[in-house]
């Protein structure tokens, strides 16, 4: 399968994952008049995939056909995203229960899917740099595709073209081919334990993902933060989006050069130094010297993380075993999605307090500290065979 077929599968996917974060919210607007619903909404389709992780990773490390989970996976979502869509004529509660079995089935189209890359890509590198672009097309085409359809239209189309995109990844899924693992078929609780064993206990996988991690309490923190200062500095919460949106675009940007021309440096160097050089750009946004100052620094932190990411994708995938590499992409998946969130509530609560400035040193300070974490990372480590 060419790398085609797989941004085919992985990318409308993504997108509509991306694209829900601004859908519900908007709905409920549109529907209820009350955001407050949305947001409660938007937490029940991301919560499940936290604990919904391990089994999501044993389950695909068991798999005689893994296609057919990531495929089940992604109408699952996209009959949820559709229920949705109905917000307002269909009881919250269903609508929410709707979210939560979208949420999750969501480790085996975000992580899951990740960890079967070079089944379909050979070329590790470049596989790994595709993969993170379709991350970051999710991340940038999903909300905008929403909010432009919310504007010509209705935030109910929206959703419904939300769960079309789910219902064309799980279709093109059934095209891949995504190669059994034959794990061992004993308990799944044992295969569960074993496989947290594996990602605490072996050294390098540990450091890259405590580094990965704690990348994203930043990230998750980003939003609040830009927010705070657009509303410090010009009293205009609108400009935060811009921001973010800087952000956002230079991931894109970074993950189509990478994508063009791979690193050739070692995973681990390019992991640490992208971070760290993401956390440094934001530090220095912070400088007052114009709104266009920010935006671009932000817009560069963002290209520094298309090849941390990649590379950090590409650590995963050398440091584990075959028995139990979806596990460690799932769990992996889940913790960043975690720390997001923990992200966004230190940084909520921080900003009654603290100054939009401090926010955002604080926020660069997370990039950092992660990249000083591959400090950390075994000299010289081995991929891991089998």
């Amino acid at each position: 399968m060419s790398a085609g077929s797989y941004l085919a599968t992985a990318t409308p996917l993504r997108l509509a994952i991306g694209g829900v974060g601004v859908g519900v919210p908007i709905l409920a607007v549109e529907q209820l008049g009350d955001v407050a619903v949305g947001g409660a909404l938007v937490a029940a389709s991301l919560a499940p995939s936290i604990l919904a992780a391990p089994l999501a990773g044993v389950a695909l490390d068991r798999a005689a056909h893994p296609r057919r989970l990531i495929a089940a996976a992604g109408l699952v979502a996209a009959v949820a995203y559709a229920a949705a869509a109905f917000l307002g004529d269909l009881p919250i509660w269903l609508v929410a229960a709707a979210l939560v079995a979208a949420g999750t089935v969501s480790p085996f189209t975000m992580g899951g899917l990740s960890s079967f890359v070079t089944d379909e890509i050979p070329h590790e590198r470049r596989a790994f740099a595709l993969d993170a672009l379709s991350y970051n097309i999710g991340a940038v085409i999903g909300p905008g595709t929403v909010a432009a359809t919310a504007a010509l239209g209705s935030a109910r189309i929206a959703m419904l073209v939300v769960a079309g995109s789910a219902a064309l990844g799980a279709a093109f899924a059934l095209t891949t081919r995504l190669r059994a693992r034959n794990a061992s078929t004993g308990s799944p609780w044992r295969a569960m334990r074993d496989g947290l064993a594996w990602i605490a206990g072996h050294r390098p996988l540990a450091v890259v993902t405590a580094s990965g991690t704690l990348s994203q309490v930043g990230g998750g923190a980003l939003a609040i933060a830009a927010v705070a200062l657009s509303l410090e500095r010009a009293d205009d919460p609108d400009g935060g989006a811009v921001i973010v949106s800087a952000f956002a675009v230079g991931a894109l940007v970074g993950s189509l050069w990478i994508s063009w021309r791979p690193g050739t440096r070692s995973p681990e160097f390019s992991m640490g130094t992208g971070f760290a050089a993401t956390g440094v750009l934001i530090v220095v946004a912070i400088a007052d010297l114009g709104a266009w100052w920010t935006i671009v620094m932000i817009g560069l932190a963002g290209v520094f993380t298309a090849g941390s990411t990649a590379a950090m994708l590409r650590l995963r995938t050398l440091q584990s075993p075959r028995a139990v590499r979806a596990q460690v992409f799932t769990v992996g998946g889940g913790l960043r999605a975690a720390a997001a969130a923990v992200g966004a509530g230190l940084a909520g609560a921080a900003a009654v307090s603290v100054g939009a400035g401090w926010l955002i040193a604080g926020v660069g300070a997370c990039w950092i500290a992660s990249g000083a974490l591959l400090l950390a990372y075994p000299r010289g480590a081995e991929a891991v065979e089998g």
